[in-house]
C-alpha cells in the first residue's frame, strides 16, 4: 500500500510541476528535478523521506 501511495504521490507532483511550469513559471521544472532526484536517492539508499512520513500518518510498518 505505502509503495503504490508514493509511486502515486511521485507522479502527481511531476505532472503538477509540469503544468505549473508551463502556465505560471518554468522555475516549476526545479520542483519536477527534486522529485526525480529524489526518487534517484531513494533507489540507492532504500530509504525515501516520504515512506516514513507515510508510515507514521497511517501507523503502518511496511
Amino acid at each position: 500500500m505505502i509503495n503504490r501511495l508514493i509511486r502515486a504521490i511521485a507522479g502527481t507532483f511531476i505532472l503538477i510541476s509540469l503544468v505549473l511550469a508551463i502556465k505560471v513559471n518554468m522555475n516549476w521544472l526545479w520542483f519536477t528535478a527534486f522529485v526525480g532526484a529524489n526518487l534517484l536517492q531513494s533507489s540507492i539508499t532504500k530509504w525515501c523521506l516520504m515512506e516514513t512520513i507515510l508510515e507514521k500518518v497511517f501507523k503502518v510498518k511496511n
